[in-house]
């Protein structure tokens, strides 16, 4: 239970470093803290170029990581969530310590570039890879590896996105795949000390506002069923044809 705190302390220490860093290379590759919140706008730094800079930042970005993360640490590449999984199912949710530090840099250089990435991905990978750092220092058993691990990655949705309860359930469905008292009771320690830091940090707002919601007749909640019936057989359809 410790160390599932310690862990989810670091994976919001690490969540409020990439947002600092996303803002930082956004800042770098176009002039603006938040380039969506002024499109259209020229770059201070290369205002020779207009608008059109948008065409080469993302290419400038693309060209930095991919020899970043080819030299540094090639398991940093890809979304981050399939990675973490595979690491927990195949190497005992051993990931090297590096990947926290590269896919940092990495994934914040894309995403300020303009690169089409969210931080989900990264966010998960960074605090998974804490996660597993902690565990070979403090040498735990595979089944405690696997479960810190999921502790970061619980701890780094959380943080990022406010949403603790998301966190947990991502953890143990995702990273874990099983249900248990004990995995329960961990990821919720590390996903609210998490939260706790990035609610500190980013103060507590939604991650999405969205509109009021209410229900102007009870027909509509057989429209509600008809829908969750559509959406299940093309979510079962596209994972068969996949």
């Amino acid at each position: 239970m410790a160390l599932a705190v310690v862990v989810g302390a670091g994976a919001g220490a690490g969540s409020v470093i990439f947002r600092w860093c996303i803002r930082t290379f956004t800042h770098v590759f176009s002039g603006h803290a938040d380039y969506s919140a002024s499109p259209a706008a020229d770059n201070p730094h290369a205002p020779w170029l207009g608008p059109y800079f948008v065409l080469l930042a993302p290419a400038v970005g693309g060209l930095l990581y991919g020899p970043l993360v080819n030299r540094y640490a090639k398991e940093a590449r890809g979304h981050g969530v399939p990675e973490v999984m595979l690491a927990v199912a195949q190497r005992g949710g051993r990931i090297s310590p590096k990947v926290a530090v590269v896919k940092t840099l990495a994934s914040a250089l894309t995403i300020g570039s303009g690169g089409s990435v969210g931080r989900e991905g990264p966010i998960v990978q960074i605090g998974s890879a804490l996660g597993s750092t902690l565990g070979r220092l403090t040498k735990v058993t595979e089944g405690r590896m696997k479960l810190l691990v999921a502790c970061g990655a619980a701890g780094g949705i959380a943080a990022t996105f406010n949403a603790p309860l998301a966190g947990v359930f991502f953890a143990m469905e995702l990273i874990l795949g099983t249900f248990s008292a004990e995995a329960f009771g961990a990821t919720v320690l590390a996903s609210v000390t998490a939260s706790v830091i990035g609610r500190a940090a980013f103060g507590d707002v939604a991650f999405l506002n969205l509109p009021g919601f209410h229900v102007d007749h009870l027909a509509q909640y057989g429209l509600f069923a008809a829908l969750v019936l559509v959406a299940a057989g093309l979510g079962v359809g596209f994972a068969r044809f996949l």
